[in-house]
């Protein structure tokens, strides 16, 4: 082999072990298995991948069939946002609860049990936790993924969170720096903007990543959000003064720094993915994470390409791709000696995910000044779910109160409806509304006041950030919407 043969290997291999690509089914495709032989270090999972535990272990298995020290990452965070139960929704609560219940070894433990489930199945990345705050009420995108609006409360659960997941073998991945928790705007649809000064960001965004640097998080997030104190033209993703100045230089970072989907229209309705994908690796980001939206060997060979390309043109020191490939290899070479090695430390606590939900829950008002709840009338009034949680994980409390009290009926109602609709169906019984996020939005207020005005016993239950006031003769704030938040409102419903 010549010199410049080996070299080509050497930089193709480099450029397909920075990627973290998607694909389509339940089982590797046959293009999928071809990449990794060839060098395709870590591959992405969502919820179109999964249908089981079993099936999820055998796919995990298919995968290191090809190399044993293949990172398969997912974007599993509990609550809202689950990937493992998409189609029923997670038996875990989410970081809001976590949060409002305010016991860090409660957290450690969720995110242990969390992480036993997914090395169980095979997975050995989890982009997860979130460590923005959520200092922005309106923010869109975070909300019920947060812990909460206090900096050190924040800071506090998302080192405990990463103690946890990684006591199980499972590595966490640290999102979104430096704080998407400010933002108003998802980045998934457009390029947010944090207009904070330095010490602000020092003080209130940066706070919970230092802790989970300190936590010995073995990897972080970057964020498609433009930080002007920062760098003020290139979005974090993509900003060496962010990357490389800030997490690594400032912080002390070492581990493995991964980009947000770069199909997402932050990144790829300005730069383009290609072109995205090398500012990343130059700026300072070792894995670029794409596959959500784009889930084809072609994207694949693209940003490969795009990759050896910019090296050879010089755009892209060849050291720098070296360095990334190198930082994600180590990564998976250290999952796959925690899968041979010792058993993840602790037992197993099934039923953890519904015992925190229930400590999450605060009830304003008394069952006993609401009508009698039998055969309630479940109302959930449904806003527009946001990218990163989507729209095919249920959530609300119908199903969970028919479970318990016989007779409920339900009925689902889109953004613009009334009250008005809503007390035409459920005739003389009580009803029960639920919201997600209601001070975000007006027509659900409005609704909310109608009800609460023509049936002061009417019941609410908020699945959301909890902001507004509490409405209803009894109030339940779950703070997320997981399975298990609509089973610890049920219960309070059903009077168990």
């Amino acid at each position: 082999m010549t010199v410049l043969a080996h070299r080509t290997d050497t930089l193709t291999q480099d450029a397909l072990a920075v990627l973290q690509p998607g694909f389509e089914g339940t089982t590797a495709p046959a293009w999928l298995l071809r990449q990794v032989a060839e060098g395709l270090t870590a591959v992405g999972l969502f919820g179109r991948n999964i249908t089981s535990p079993e099936q999820l272990a055998a796919l995990t298995a298919q995968l290191r069939s090809e190399r044993d020290d293949v990172l398969v990452a997912i974007d599993e965070e509990g609550g809202d946002v689950t990937r493992l139960e998409v189609r029923g929704g997670s038996s875990f609560p989410g970081n809001l609860a976590l949060g409002a219940v305010d016991d860090v070894d409660l957290t450690r433990d969720v995110a242990r049990e969390l992480g036993r489930r997914l090395a169980e199945c095979g997975v050995n990345l989890n982009w997860a936790p979130s460590a923005d705050v959520n200092s922005n009420p309106d923010n869109p995108v975070i909300g019920v993924r947060s812990f909460g609006a206090d900096t050190h409360l924040t800071a506090r659960h998302t080192a405990a969170y990463v103690e946890g997941l990684q006591a199980a073998g499972v590595a966490a991945c640290t999102k979104h720096f430096p704080g998407h928790g400010d933002t108003n705007v998802d980045s998934h649809h457009a390029l947010p903007r944090i207009d904070v000064d330095l010490e602000t960001l020092a003080a209130r965004e940066l706070v919970p990543f230092r802790a989970a640097i300190e936590a010995g998080t073995k990897a972080v997030m970057s964020a498609h959000i433009l930080v002007p104190a920062l760098d003020p033209t290139r979005p974090a993703t993509l900003s060496p003064q962010i990357l490389t100045g800030l997490l690594r230089k400032e912080l002390g970072y070492e581990g493995l720094i991964v980009t947000d989907g770069m199909e997402m229209r932050a990144i790829a309705g300005t730069y383009g993915i290609e072109r995205g994908s090398v500012l990343a690796i130059a700026a300072g980001a070792d894995a670029i994470c794409v596959g959500g939206g784009l889930a084809d060997e072609g994207t694949v060979l693209r940003l490969r390409d795009a990759l050896v390309a910019a090296v050879r043109e010089g755009s892209l020191p060849e050291d720098r791709l070296a360095e990334a490939a190198a930082r994600v290899r180590s990564l998976a070479e250290w999952t796959r000696q925690v899968r041979q090695g010792a058993r993840p430390e602790g037992s197993s606590a099934p039923g953890i995910g519904l015992a925190a939900a229930r400590r999450a829950v605060v009830v304003t008002g008394s069952p006993k000044a609401a009508a009698p709840v039998n055969a309630p009338y479940i109302a959930t009034l449904t806003p527009v779910a946001n990218f990163a949680v989507g729209d095919e994980t249920p959530w609300g409390v119908a199903a969970e109160v028919s479970a318990l009290v016989p007779g409920t009926d339900s009925g689902v109602y889109p953004e613009g409806s009334t009250a008005a609709e809503v007390l035409a169906a459920a005739g003389n019984r009580t009803v029960v509304a639920v919201v997600r996020d209601a001070h975000r939005h007006p027509w659900m207020t409005e609704a909310l006041d109608a009800l609460v005005a023509a049936r002061p016993e009417t019941i609410v239950v908020e699945m959301g950030v909890p902001q507004a006031e509490p409405r209803g003769a009894l109030h339940i704030a779950t703070h997320g919407a997981a399975r298990v938040c609509g089973r610890a409102a049920a219960e309070i419903i059903a009077g168990v």
